[in-house]
């Protein structure tokens, strides 16, 4: 079996049954979540961020697909991008499980995934997080 590695460290952590949570950061002044995790606030400028986890569970609110590669992506395209919503009122731009537009609604229910994205040249799978149609 091939290594798997994240394509960045630090976006996300993977539990011991496989279950993959964003990190986050949580502003301890404001409340604010805020991804990726930054050590400062981006609300409120506040130096007291924690790390925290994201709920895996999200709702599509825009989505794409991506048919031409970007300069230096080694991934297969198409590929599904879109906008998601977390409980915890994070919106982030992410990659989608789902590249055909047609089969995604806008609120559909998502769940967070890992995704492999490549191969690197030491024969690695680089892995990133995606979101997915909950089942």
């Amino acid at each position: 079996m091939a290594e798997t590695v994240p394509v960045h460290e630090g976006l996300f952590a993977t539990a011991a049954d496989g279950a993959a949570r964003l990190i986050a950061g949580r502003c301890r002044s404001c409340g604010q979540h805020h991804f990726p995790r930054t050590g400062t606030c981006p609300y409120c400028s506040a130096e007291d961020v924690e790390q925290t986890l994201l709920s895996a569970d999200s709702s599509l609110w825009a989505w794409t697909a991506v048919t031409a590669a970007p300069p230096g992506y080694q991934g297969e395209v198409p590929f599904g991008f879109g906008v998601v919503e977390l409980p915890e009122g994070v919106r982030g731009v992410t990659r989608l499980t789902e590249a055909d537009p047609s089969k995604l609604v806008f609120g559909q229910p998502m769940q967070l995934t890992l995704d492999p994205l490549h191969t690197d040249d030491e024969g690695r799978t680089g892995v990133t997080y995606a979101f997915g149609a909950r089942a």
